[in-house]
């Protein structure tokens, strides 16, 4: 049984593996969109893997990898007594919304075809009419359309005045569209006032090797940070220090999720020195974000380890199981005691679990390094590890990333074929026999989004919800050909076929957006400003794509500095009532010359 790290000063220092994120933030354009191409046509779908029997949790799954056994060796995790869980809680960020254009408008490269509307056309009336039936149709055609008219406003007046009791406005999707599986509401609000002012921006430390502080939470009291070898949470009304959890290392992973309002964290059990400049990451710990208590920690060893703890990457949660994987494979703990339920197991044929994704389901990418290497996206059952669903990815592809756990939804680089640095060329869709539903297609260079093929839960700006996959598109000119600013859009794929659908939603001339993640059926999205203005909180209707502002930040240049700073590539945006922080993941010593100060974190609120 090991204890919860003694309070320690966090050392200055550590882990120089991470590359230096690229210095400015939002301001430097991409390259330009490649052409424009209409929704993907599919390509063939690799053979679906036998469904596995969930009652045989030990066994493998039917042409798939051999199953990791529920093996649990007794002990290894101190607890402390239980804190209490807290309110609801808001972890990981995902996506946004623009307005679709109304009437007639040129043509967008980035948004589907659709249908040309066609007009009513007036029937004749009966024989000896003399033209009345003709009149009668002209006047119920004028009435139709007036009431249209009136039901659209009104419709409009209704979202905006009824959003304190987060009813959504009736619609029925867009042509091409998947319909809302009952138009979950969502609970974010419009605040009284959306023009936000500067919250807390914290200064961010200054190692000279870059040291990585992966990691946030907002909550509905506090929002929590990692740090240089420790967690602080700061209060939402002035920014103070509520709480400071110290680590005897470096934090190297955190997981986005939230449940009982605790999350998890991957540290270094000692500080770097000069004789273990890089000591591995094996410890898992738990935190409770409101208390700000270690509830229990421990590491992994199991018969791929020896006797040595296994070396960790990620870790994740899901329900009351947390997971966690590395060189040497996986292993799995209960939220609330820590007690094991499954540790890294030797096979023989060379497959392991290379990482987990948590959130509504558990989920893992195995991987192969036999004969002929293959790589498996399964989903699991959380209390034991065995495969419930398993599929075999393409071959070709010897690494891959998971968007989505429920539905799965795994992305992965094709033939290295993803462009602008994205990371992805195509999204899997897999049911919950292990069957392929339906592939997608991003290779075209026209939509954005990104995964990081050493890291299993690490996507962005890809948010799945509705039946649909939203996706940004590539950025791109806007409608003023004088000016260099760029500008893209928020568009979808239905899951069940896997084509693009006619949603679309503008960040608007000069703007760019990406998700940030679900909220009911709506997507939270963050709008990147040009250089004169503040970022942007919106929330797109997931039916009719109509956007609601919920935060504006003010265009003060020390505002605006402080806030695009901040790359999205190498940040996290948290946001829930009102209140935006975006944080770091990585700090260093900056660089010399530089004379804007540098932040851990900034916040905004909202009144």
């Amino acid at each position: 049984m090991s204890t919860p790290p003694p309070p320690h000063q966090p050392p200055a220092g550590g882990f120089g593996a991470p590359q230096d994120p690229p210095p400015g933030g939002f301001g430097a354009p991409p390259a330009p969109a490649a052409p424009p191409v209409p929704p993907q046509q599919q390509p063939p779908a690799a053979a679906p893997q036998p469904p596995v029997d969930p009652r045989q949790p030990a066994a493998a799954p039917p042409a798939g990898p051999p199953a990791m056994p529920p093996t649990v060796p007794a002990g290894g995790h101190a607890v402390p007594p239980q804190a209490q869980p807290g309110q609801p809680a808001y972890g990981y960020p995902q996506q946004g919304y623009g307005y679709p254009q109304q009437g007639p408008a040129a043509p967008n490269p980035y948004s589907a075809p659709t249908a040309p509307m066609q007009a009513a056309q007036p029937q004749p009336g009966p024989s000896g009419a003399g033209g009345g039936g003709e009149k009668r149709t002209q006047m119920m055609i004028i009435g139709a359309a007036a009431l249209a008219v009136v039901l659209i406003v009104a419709g409009g007046l209704w979202y905006v005045s009824d959003s304190s009791d987060g009813d959504e406005p009736q619609g029925t999707p867009t042509a091409g569209a998947s319909k809302a599986p009952g138009g979950v509401p969502g609970s974010e609000k419009v605040p009284a006032n959306t023009k936000s002012r500067p919250l807390y921006n914290h200064p961010s430390p200054a190692p000279e090797e870059i040291t990585t502080v992966p990691g946030s939470w907002l909550v509905d009291s506090v929002y929590v940070k990692t740090d240089l070898s420790k967690v602080v949470g700061y209060n939402l009304v002035d920014g103070g220090k509520k709480w400071e959890l110290p680590f005897p290392g470096e934090i190297c992973s955190a997981t986005k999720h939230i449940s009982d309002n605790k999350t998890a964290v991957v540290f270094k059990a000692v500080a770097a020195t000069p004789e273990n400049k890089y000591p591995q990451c094996t410890e898992v710990g738990v935190i409770d974000l409101t208390a700000g208590k270690l509830v229990w920690s421990g590491n992994a060893k199991g018969s791929a380890t020896g006797d040595k703890p296994a070396p960790l990457s990620e870790v994740t949660i899901s329900g009351q199981t947390v997971a966690a994987a590395g060189s040497r494979g996986g292993a799995a703990w209960n939220l609330a005691d820590g007690k094991a339920l499954w540790m890294p197991k030797a096979d023989p044929d060379g497959c392991r679990d290379a990482g987990y994704a948590g959130g509504e389901a558990l989920a893992v990418i195995r991987t192969c390094s036999g004969s002929k290497q293959s790589v498996y996206a399964q989903s699991l059952d959380p209390a034991t590890g065995a495969p419930t669903a398993s599929y075999k990815l393409s071959e070709g592809i010897d690494s891959a990333s998971i968007v989505s756990t429920k539905p799965l939804v795994v992305a992965a680089d094709v033939g290295n074929t993803a462009k602008n640095g994205t990371g992805v060329s195509d999204l899997f869709v897999v049911d919950p026999k292990g069957e392929l539903k339906a592939r997608i297609s991003l290779a075209s260079g026209n939509f954005g989004g990104k995964c990081r093929s050493s890291e299993v839960e690490k996507c962005s700006s890809i948010v799945v919800g509705n039946g649909k996959v939203y996706v940004p598109s590539a950025e791109h000119q806007g409608k003023d050909s004088s000016s260099l600013a760029r500008t893209n859009e928020l568009l979808s794929f239905d899951l069940e076929t896997g084509k693009q659908t006619s949603d679309r939603a503008d960040a608007g001339e000069r703007y760019t957006m990406f998700p940030l993640r679900m909220d009911g059926s709506n997507i939270i999205a963050y709008k990147v400003p040009p250089y004169d203005k503040g970022g942007q909180i919106v929330s797109i209707d997931g039916t009719t794509m109509k956007e609601t502002l919920l935060m504006e930040n003010p265009s003060e240049k020390a505002s605006r500095s402080a806030e695009t700073a901040f790359s999205p590539d190498y940040s996290e945006f948290r946001y829930h009532n009102g209140k935006l922080f975006i944080s770091r993941t990585n700090v260093k010593k900056p660089y010399s010359g530089q004379q804007d100060p540098e932040y851990l974190f900034v916040s905004f609120s909202a009144s």
